[in-house]
């Protein structure tokens, strides 16, 4: 009987899917009784550490927990599943963990480097393990700003370490009961590998020695990650299908809605080609409430069954009030779809209207992006910036942020700033993205989407400029989005621009570019890239 304990925060959707489409059963618990009487224990766990535990302790979940590990019974933890084993965590202070493992959960260090740490990272066993063996060199999917830290107390655990800036634990084991930072359900075919060892017990099995098995004793490195994007909507005749337009027009020159495949069918390509994530763009959520939108709906909750990478959905995430007079929260928006199997939400428009509100009275909690924060966790944010060029004569001709830029306005300009956009692009306002960037970032989001209203569609590469100056303003990861035309620019975007990941739509819908086309010019030029 394998049983999940999940308490209401995250996505576990996903680890659903991923222990079906091994062919295993699930179950819930529901009652305290309920964690005694499992014969396998999923614990998966997104978002704060001081919130997860105060959550098992209201549901009567802690002691039971403890009794259960105590008895080395078999057990698997997922990210946050893992840091709850420790004494502590800087990101809680006061709050006890379960106390099973010696030692603190630490926050990465402020530096070059941003946090979250977000992507495909490698491990590096620390000793021989069923789990892990014959693993160690492929890349898995991490996402979190805390990291358990190594100490000679709880050497006796530590099964893996992997490098971000420093050396972190990435997998314990000790008799039955192992735990994971990273994510086995959204890392591919390798994580489902270490998802079916746990389930058949082939990972519980007694350690054996052996010199082949040590793994790899080098450094690990963060991957650059390649996304595919889908945008969303309706066609005429009512069918959810994927589009793209030519400077935001989705429409073919007859009038019917640019037609490039199935949402479902083209994710599922996309994952089986390589992809390190796909986002869904609903493109017409700004006019429609989302949670009657239940085709959108049915496409992350059908994606998840076979897609075992992260999922973003984008679009209407933002506070609705329905016919019937019902009101629902960015939150409750946020919820659903995590629910039905995303694992970040991307909120565009409404992050503009937060950070003029921001300019007036500060953040109180109540924006979109400090209550979805607060429950799912930093990670779970994503802000989509559309920006365009406005260009000046100097600094002083503006309020907002400028750069000096090696691309002259039409009247020889040699100064411009990026101002956001909203309801794809169509209306702008007077909030650069540089500063809604920072805001954003000070309110809880995780990561920026940054578009380019100036290079969409145009093949002629990333706008770097932009890239480079809000990469250089945020501390999180910045993913580049628009003009991506080749191989080459994705290796410009990551190279002079500093970016983390790199979005395309397109030229991956018409098989302009084939992402392993972009992974091995990635490659060939020394960037990391998951293979």
């Amino acid at each position: 009987m394998i049983s999940l304990l999940d308490y209401g925060a995250g996505n576990v959707r996903s680890v659903r899917n991923a222990i079906a489409k091994l062919g295993f059963e699930l179950i819930d618990i529901r009652r305290p009784r309920d964690i005694l009487d499992a014969e396998y224990l999923i614990f998966p766990g997104v978002g704060a550490f001081g919130a997860a535990m105060q959550r098992l302790d209201a549901l009567g979940y802690t002691e039971p927990l403890k009794e259960y590990l105590a008895a080395d019974r078999p057990f698997l933890g997922i990210c946050l599943g893992l840091q709850t084993l420790f004494e502590a965590s800087e990101e809680s202070p006061g709050i006890a963990g379960l106390g099973l493992i010696p030692g603190q959960v630490r926050r990465f260090p402020e530096s070059a480097l941003a946090v979250p740490h977000m992507g495909w990272n490698g491990l590096r066993l620390q000793r021989p393990g069923p789990l892990l063996t014959g693993l160690d060199a492929q890349r898995f999917y991490f996402v979190h700003s805390f990291y358990a830290e190594s100490t000679a107390e709880n050497a006796g655990w530590v099964l893996a370490e992997t490098d971000y800036g420093a050396s972190f634990v990435s997998a314990v084991q000790r008799g039955r009961v192992a735990a994971v930072q990273f994510h086995p359900e959204k890392s591919g075919q390798d994580g489902l590998e270490v998802l079916r060892r746990f389930l058949s017990g082939e990972a519980l099995q007694p350690e054996r020695e052996s010199a082949a098995e040590q793994g790899t004793s080098g450094p690990t490195q963060l991957a650059r990650r390649v996304i595919a994007c889908l945008d969303v909507r309706s066609n005429d005749a009512g069918d959810l299908v994927v589009t793209k337009g030519d400077q935001y027009d989705v429409r073919e020159p007859g009038g019917a809605v640019r037609n490039l495949g199935k949402p479902v069918e083209l994710a599922g390509r996309y994952y089986d080609e390589g992809a390190d994530e796909i986002t869904f763009l609903n493109i017409t959520a700004f006019r429609d409430f989302p949670l009657a939108d239940q085709p959108m709906l049915e496409v992350l909750r059908r994606t998840s069954e076979n897609v075992f990478v992260p999922l973003t959905i984008g679009g209407g995430i933002r506070a609705f009030t329905d016919a019937d007079g019902h009101g629902y929260s960015a939150l409750d928006v946020a919820g659903e779809y995590f629910r039905s199997g995303a694992d970040k939400v991307s909120i565009g428009s409404e992050a503009v209207a937060i950070v003029e509100a921001f300019r007036a009275s500060g953040g109180d909690g109540s924006s979109a992006i400090e209550q979805i924060a607060t429950v799912y966790g930093n990670q779970a944010v994503v802000i989509s910036v559309d920006p365009r060029r406005v260009y000046v004569d100097s600094p002083d001709a503006t309020e907002r942020t400028t750069i000096e830029t090696a691309l002259p306005g039409p009247n020889g300009e040699r100064f411009c700033w990026f101002q956001c956009t909203v309801k794809g692009g169509r209306e702008g306002r007077d909030v650069d993205a540089i500063e809604l960037a920072r805001v954003c970032e000070q309110l809880g989001a995780g990561e920026i989407l940054l578009n380019s209203i100036d290079r969409d569609g145009t093949g002629s590469g990333f706008d770097l400029e932009l890239v480079a100056a809000v990469r250089a303003a945020v501390g999180i990861p910045v993913i580049a989005s628009s003009g991506a035309g080749s191989p080459e620019h994705f290796t410009q975007v990551f190279q002079s621009a500093g970016a983390e990941a790199a979005l395309a739509a397109g030229i991956f819908h018409r098989r302009e570019v084939p992402i392993a086309s972009v992974k091995a010019r990635l490659r060939d030029d020394g960037i990391p890239v998951r293979d």
